[in-house]
C-alpha cells in the first residue's frame, strides 16, 4: 500500500496564499471575499531551453532575447507595465515590433479590468503566430506572488509586483547560466521594464531592475523612425512640447471628474447621452437625453467642449431663456479653417481673428432664427470616449518640409475621412512620404489649450484611390473585421471539406435524428443576380381540404456552428455579413456560407422549416417547426421568378408554386398594411461593375457614347449605376420571411421569456416628424398624422404629386430618416409592451431567415430547435446578461455593416460620376454630368438637393448673399436672364451639374453640385 504523507500549510503563510477583496452586491451590501491561492514553484518563464524550468515544450521566448537593441548588446526581453499597454497597443501590433515581450498575470487582469476592447486585443497579440509574447503567472509563483501590505493603494500593490516579477525573472535568467570555471562570467540578457511612471522607474531602478521610459526603449532600436511614429501622445515628459501644445491660452472649461459626472446625472443636475456631429455645421453638435423631446443642442465650439462624434457626454442645460434654435447656414469647417498653423502659439493671428469673429457670428445668428427653439446646453464632462483608428488623409499645406529625405519630425494635420470628425496633429519623421497616402491616425488626447485632438499615426493604406487601398479604409472606417479566418476557426469546419454530403437516410446516424425528409417537395430560392450564399427556400401546395400548405426552409447553420466553438465566437464578434460594392466580407467561411449551406438547386441540404397551413385568405390554421432535409428544384433570380409570374403560357409545379406563393403573398401584405404597416423607401441603387452593354458608367445598358469602342473594352473597367428595381417576386420572398420571423418570435419567447433573441421598433417620438410635418403643409398643403403608424401610413400614401411620380418616394425617404433604428433585445430585458415592431406592425418579431449572414438568426435557431426538443440549448443563452452583452455587439455590427454598404456605394458612384464627366469633356460640352435633383433643405448660403437617379445627396452652395425665408423654406436668387429674381423652394425640381474634385491639399475627393436649371449658381 502507497505511503501517503499529508502535509499542512504553516499558519503564517495563510496571508500570502489567500486573496481578500470587498463586493458590493445588488442591494447595496458590502461583502468581504476571500479565495484560496495555490502557490507553486513550477510555473515555466517561458524561455527556450531553459535549464531551471521543466515542461517547456510551449516556450516561445528566444533564448538570447533581441540582440538588436543600441542599450542591450548582450540580449534582452521587455516586461511592459499596464498603462504601457493601455496606451501603446497600436506599438505593440506593429509588424515591424518584433522584440520578445513577457507578460505578466498581473498587467494582463489589470487591463482586463480597465478596459475590455483593449483586453482583446491584448489576448490577439499573444495568439498571434508573428509576435514573441510569454503569460507569465506571478500571482501563482511562490516567489513573485506578493500581498497587498497596509494602507498600500491597488495601484502600488500592482506596481509593487510588476518589479517583483521583473526582479524574479532577472534573477532566474543569470541563474540559468552559472559560471563555468576558468572562463569569464557568460553575459545573460536582461529583463527590461518598460514604464511611463517616472516614481515606479526610480524604485526600479534603486532594486537594480533595468528600467526606461517606452520613447527612451524605442529611440534605442536598429530603425527607430517609423516606431516613434506609432508611439501614442500621452504627455510624457520627455516629449519635448510643440508651440501649440506650449505656454498657450485656455480655450475650453474644463471637464469634471466621472465621480462629478455620475453623481450630477443621478441627481438629475446632468444629462447623459451620445454627442452627434452636425454633418453641415461644424460650430453645432446636438445630444439627445430622455428628459427632453427634443435633443440638446450645443453650439459653439466651447460649449462642444472637445466632444467627438460618438462620445458618450455628460451634459448641462440652461435656463429656458438661453435656449436656442439649430442655425440655418452651413459652415464647413474645411474651408472656415484652412488655413489654420499646426504650430500655432500663444498669439492671435490675423486668421484666428477671422475665424474667432465667423464662429461669433454664427453662433448670436443661430439665437435669431425664427424656428422654435430647443434646449441647449453645454458639454460638462466625457463619461466615454468613442476614439478608434480613424482614415485619414495628410494635409500637405501643413508640411515644414516637402522634401522626402527628410527624416525631421514634423507636426501635420491629418484629416478624417469622415466629416463629422475634427483634424488630427499628429507628429511623425514620414510626412513627405504620406503626402496622397491614406492613412490610419489613433487620437490620444485632447487638451483644454488645442484647437484640434493630438494623435499618432499608425499604418498607411496605400495610394489615395487605389483600390486596395479604398477597400481597406473603408472596412477600417466603419469597424468592419476582415481579418481571414485562422486556423482553429477552419478548423471546425466538416474534415470532408467540399465533399460533404447529406448522409443516406438509410445509414441512420445523428443527422437525421428527429429530421423529416421533404426533399420531395417542390422547393425554390429566389433571390438577387449572382447571389451566392443562399439562406431561405419556398414551396406552396394546395392541400385535399381547400387549405394551401406553404413552407419557408432556412439553412441549418446552427448544425455546423455549434455554441462555444472558435468559430462561434467569431461569428458573434463579426456579427453579420458585409455587402459592399465590389465585394462581400463574410461572417463565416465560404465553405460553409457559399457551399454546405448554401440552399443550392439540385443539391441536398439541412434545413430548418417552418411550415404552415393557411385558408385561402391568408389567415394560418396551424403552424409547425422542424428540422429537415430538403432538395431544391430550382435558383431563381428575382427577374426570373417575375418571369414565371407574368408568362401565362406556363403551367409546371414549380411556377405553379410560385403564383401560389405570390397570391397568399399579396394577401398577407394587403393584411400588415390594414394594421398598420409601413411602407417606406431609402435611395438604393445598383452597381455594376466591368458592364459591357454599356460605355456610359451611369445609364442603365443602352446606346454608347463612343461608337468607335461599341463596347466600352478601352474604358478599363466600366462602372454601371442603377435604381434597384423592385418587383412582384421581391415581395413574395418578403412577405414570407416576415411571416416565418414572426412565427418564430412568437415561438421562442414562449419558450424562453428571460432570454429568447429578438428584435424591435420603437415607436419614433412625435418631435421628430415636426420639421417634415411643417415641410409638408406649408410648401405641398399635406397633413401628416403621426398619431400611430397606421395613420401614418394613410397620410404618406396621400402625399402624390401628380406632375413629379417620385415626389411620394422622395417624401417617404424622408419620413425614413426621421424614424428610430431598429434593434435587437433580449426579451427579459425590457418590458412586454415595448416589443413591437413600429415599421412592421407586429407585436413581436426576430431575425431567424439568414443565420448565413447574420448571427441573431444562428441564435434564434438555437432557441428554436430548444424549443423543439431537438437539441439541448447551451447554458449561455440562458444567461440574460450574456444575452444582453451579444446584443449589443450585433447592434453595433449591424448598424456599422449598413453604413459601410452605403459608403462603398457612395464611392463607386463617385468613380462613375469622375468617369462619366471626363467622357463628356472630351465630346467638347460642358464638363460634368447634369442631373435632375429634387430640393431636400433650403439655407442661408446654400440648398440640400437630392439626386433621385443616383441615390446621391449633395450641397449647391452660394457665395454671394442671397434672400433666405426660413419660415417658408425659400431661397431668392438673382436671374441671369433679364435682371429678375428666380425663387427656389423645398421640394422644388432642379438640374444641377455634379463634378467630382479633388482637395489638392489632402487630395481627398468630394462630390461638387452647381445649379444649372432654374439658375445657373456658378457665378453666384
Amino acid at each position: 500500500m502507497a505511503h501517503i504523507t499529508i502535509q499542512k500549510r504553516p499558519h503564517n503563510e495563510a496571508v500570502v496564499t489567500q486573496r481578500k477583496f470587498f463586493k458590493k452586491t445588488a442591494r447595496g451590501k458590502v461583502i468581504k471575499i476571500i479565495r484560496e491561492r495555490y502557490l507553486r514553484d513550477d510555473i515555466y518563464c517561458g524561455i527556450i531551453g531553459c535549464r531551471l524550468c521543466t515542461d517547456g515544450t510551449t516556450a516561445v521566448l528566444p533564448a538570447s532575447g533581441d540582440t538588436t537593441h543600441r542599450d542591450f548588446p548582450s540580449g534582452h526581453y521587455i516586461l511592459p507595465d499596464t498603462n504601457i499597454f493601455l496606451t501603446q497597443m497600436d506599438l505593440f501590433e506593429s509588424t515591424q515590433f518584433t522584440f520578445p515581450i513577457i507578460l505578466l498575470q498581473t498587467v494582463m487582469e489589470e487591463v482586463r479590468h480597465r478596459s475590455l476592447p483593449l483586453y482583446n486585443r491584448l489576448k490577439a497579440l499573444v495568439k498571434s503566430d508573428d509576435k514573441q509574447v510569454w503569460v507569465f503567472y506571478n500571482e501563482f509563483r511562490h516567489e513573485t506572488a506578493i500581498i497587498r501590505e497596509e494602507n498600500e493603494s491597488p495601484n502600488d500593490r500592482n506596481d509593487r509586483s510588476i518589479r517583483e516579477g521583473a526582479k524574479w525573472y532577472n534573477s532566474h535568467v543569470q541563474l540559468a547560466r552559472p559560471p563555468i570555471r576558468g572562463q569569464k562570467p557568460p553575459k545573460a540578457p536582461e529583463v527590461v521594464l518598460l514604464t511611463e511612471d517616472a516614481g515606479n522607474r526610480e524604485k526600479a531602478l534603486s532594486a537594480n531592475i533595468p528600467c526606461m521610459s517606452i520613447r527612451k526603449y524605442v529611440e534605442g532600436t536598429k530603425n527607430p523612425a517609423q516606431l516613434l511614429d506609432l508611439l501614442a501622445a500621452v504627455g510624457s515628459e520627455e516629449i519635448e512640447p510643440t508651440k501649440a501644445t506650449g505656454a498657450r491660452t485656455v480655450l475650453y472649461a474644463e471637464h469634471l471628474p466621472n465621480t462629478a459626472l455620475l453623481a450630477g446625472v443621478n441627481a438629475g443636475q446632468l444629462h447623459q447621452g451620445h454627442f452627434n456631429a452636425n454633418p453641415y455645421n461644424y460650430l453645432e453638435g446636438t445630444v439627445p437625453v430622455p428628459a427632453f423631446a427634443k435633443p440638446v443642442l450645443l453650439v459653439g465650439r466651447e460649449n462642444m467642449n472637445r466632444a467627438v462624434h460618438g462620445d458618450i457626454v455628460a451634459v448641462e442645460v440652461f435656463p429656458e431663456s438661453e435656449w436656442k434654435s439649430p442655425g440655418d447656414e452651413v459652415v464647413d469647417a474645411e474651408s472656415t479653417l484652412k488655413n489654420d498653423d499646426v504650430e500655432s502659439g500663444d498669439e492671435i493671428d490675423e486668421n484666428d481673428t477671422l475665424v474667432q469673429a465667423r464662429e461669433s457670428r454664427v453662433t448670436r445668428e443661430s439665437a435669431q432664427t425664427p424656428v422654435e427653439k430647443q434646449p441647449t446646453g453645454r458639454v460638462v464632462g466625457i463619461i466615454k470616449r468613442n476614439w478608434r483608428a480613424y482614415v485619414c488623409h495628410i494635409d500637405a499645406s501643413s508640411l515644414t518640409s516637402a522634401s522626402t529625405s527628410s527624416l525631421s519630425l514634423q507636426t501635420i494635420f491629418a484629416s478624417p475621412v469622415s466629416r463629422l470628425l475634427p483634424r488630427i496633429r499628429i507628429r511623425t519623421r514620414q510626412a513627405p512620404s504620406l503626402v496622397g497616402q491614406k492613412i490610419l491616425v489613433a487620437p490620444d488626447r485632447w487638451d483644454r489649450t488645442s484647437r484640434y485632438p493630438d494623435g499618432h499615426f499608425v499604418r498607411a493604406l496605400g495610394k489615395v484611390e487605389s483600390k486596395e487601398a479604398e477597400q481597406e479604409s473603408l472596412l477600417l472606417e466603419f469597424d468592419v473585421p476582415y481579418r481571414p479566418f485562422g486556423k482553429a476557426i477552419l478548423d471546425c469546419l466538416p474534415v470532408e471539406g467540399d465533399a460533404w454530403i447529406v448522409p443516406p437516410k438509410s445509414d441512420g446516424g445523428p443527422v437525421w435524428r428527429d429530421r423529416e425528409d421533404l426533399r420531395d417537395l417542390i422547393v425554390c430560392s429566389i433571390d438577387p443576380p449572382g447571389c451566392q450564399d443562399i439562406d431561405d427556400a419556398l414551396h406552396a401546395r394546395q392541400l385535399p381540404n381547400g387549405n394551401i400548405e406553404a413552407g419557408v426552409h432556412i439553412a441549418d447553420v446552427s448544425h455546423f456552428v455549434h455554441p462555444d466553438t472558435p468559430m462561434d465566437t467569431e461569428a458573434a464578434s463579426r456579427g453579420t455579413t458585409v455587402y459592399l460594392a465590389d465585394k462581400r466580407v463574410d461572417m463565416l467561411p465560404s465553405l460553409l456560407g457559399t457551399n454546405l449551406c448554401s440552399l443550392r438547386a439540385g443539391v441536398e441540404r439541412l434545413a430548418f422549416s417552418v411550415i404552415w397551413e393557411l385558408t385561402e385568405d391568408a389567415n394560418i390554421v396551424n403552424v409547425r417547426f422542424t428540422k429537415s432535409v430538403i432538395s431544391s428544384k430550382a435558383a431563381f433570380e428575382y427577374s426570373e421568378a417575375q418571369m414565371r409570374l407574368d408568362d401565362s403560357t406556363l403551367n409546371d409545379p414549380l411556377t405553379v408554386s410560385i403564383r401560389l406563393l405570390n397570391s397568399l403573398a399579396k394577401k398577407l401584405k394587403a393584411k400588415r398594411m390594414a394594421a398598420g404597416a409601413l411602407d417606406l423607401a431609402s435611395p438604393e441603387v445598383r452597381i455594376n461593375l466591368a458592364s459591357p452593354e454599356s460605355s456610359d458608367p451611369l445609364v442603365a445598358p443602352s446606346m454608347p457614347l463612343d461608337p468607335s469602342d461599341p463596347e466600352g473594352k478601352e474604358k478599363g473597367e466600366t462602372i454601371g449605376v442603377m435604381q434597384k428595381a423592385l418587383l412582384a417576386a421581391n415581395s413574395l420572398v418578403e412577405e414570407f420571411m416576415l411571416l416565418a420571423n414572426i412565427s418564430v418570435a412568437m415561438r421562442i419567447n414562449e419558450a424562453f421569456p428571460q432570454t429568447a433573441v429578438l428584435r424591435r421598433h420603437m415607436a419614433p417620438p412625435k418631435t421628430n416628424f415636426e420639421k417634415l410635418q411643417n415641410m409638408l403643409m406649408k410648401r405641398k398643403g399635406f397633413t401628416l398624422d403621426v398619431s400611430d403608424s397606421g395613420a401614418l401610413a394613410a397620410s404618406l400614401d396621400k402625399c402624390v404629386d401628380l406632375e413629379t411620380p417620385a415626389f411620394n418616394t422622395l417624401v417617404r425617404i424622408m419620413a425614413t430618416r426621421c424614424m428610430t433604428s431598429a434593434e435587437y433585445f433580449c426579451a427579459g430585458s425590457v418590458s412586454r409592451d415595448t416589443f413591437r415592431h413600429y415599421g412592421l406592425a407586429s407585436p413581436i418579431y426576430t431575425h431567424f431567415t439568414s443565420p448565413i449572414r447574420r448571427y441573431a438568426d444562428v441564435l434564434a435557431h438555437r432557441q428554436l430547435a430548444a424549443s423543439i426538443a431537438h437539441t439541448p440549448l447551451h447554458p449561455s443563452l440562458h444567461s440574460k446578461a450574456h444575452v444582453e452583452r451579444i446584443m449589443d455587439v450585433l447592434n453595433r455590427r449591424h448598424r456599422m455593416a449598413q453604413m459601410a454598404g452605403r459608403a462603398s456605394v457612395e464611392f463607386y458612384v463617385g468613380l462613375a460620376l469622375r468617369e462619366r464627366g471626363e467622357m463628356v469633356a472630351k465630346t467638347g460640352k460642358v464638363e460634368g454630368v447634369v442631373e435632375e435633383a429634387f430640393v431636400i433643405r433650403t439655407f442661408r448660403n446654400g440648398l440640400g438637393v437630392f439626386v433621385f437617379e443616383l441615390g446621391l445627396e449633395g450641397l449647391v452652395m452660394f457665395k454671394q448673399d442671397v434672400r433666405f425665408d426660413a419660415e417658408n423654406y425659400t431661397v431668392t436668387l438673382p436671374s441671369q436672364t433679364g435682371g429678375g429674381e428666380v425663387t427656389i423652394a423645398l421640394f422644388d425640381k432642379v438640374k444641377v451639374r455634379i463634378d467630382v474634385e479633388k482637395d489638392k491639399n489632402t487630395q481627398r475627393g468630394r462630390v461638387k453640385m452647381t445649379l444649372v436649371s432654374p439658375v445657373d449658381s456658378s457665378a453666384l
